[in-house]
């Protein structure tokens, strides 16, 4: 069972790895790859800190508040870039890492 304390956090995180793997995927396939470069790098590095922190919240880590703190930097990266980009995947991603980013916040405090 997860402690109450991370609930919100956890789904948020997963919330946004899914959007940023998503969004990834979906720059991969524009028409300009390489404009989308930035994008695919910080969503790919987004999702991978999302799952981790989820895990280690889950396990009732003592290092997940530290990780949280790394994971809203990153989630805030990566949702000012991907707002910056029309797509509808990329704004979708970045409402997600938005939320994360104040999540994790929250529970790093």
């Amino acid at each position: 069972m997860i402690n109450p304390r991370y609930e919100a956090c956890v789904q948020a995180c997963t919330r946004c790895a899914e959007a940023c793997e998503h969004c990834a995927t979906a720059c991969l396939r524009e028409d300009d790859v390489t404009m989308m470069a930035r994008c695919i790098q910080l969503d790919r590095d987004c999702a991978d800190l999302c799952r981790l922190c989820a895990t280690l919240m889950v396990r009732d880590s003592e290092q997940a508040a530290a990780l949280c703190r790394v994971c809203a930097e990153a989630c805030r990266a990566c949702a000012s870039e991907c707002a910056g980009h029309e797509h509808e995947h990329c704004q979708t991603c970045a409402r997600a890492c938005t939320a994360c980013a104040e999540e994790c916040a929250r529970m790093a405090a």
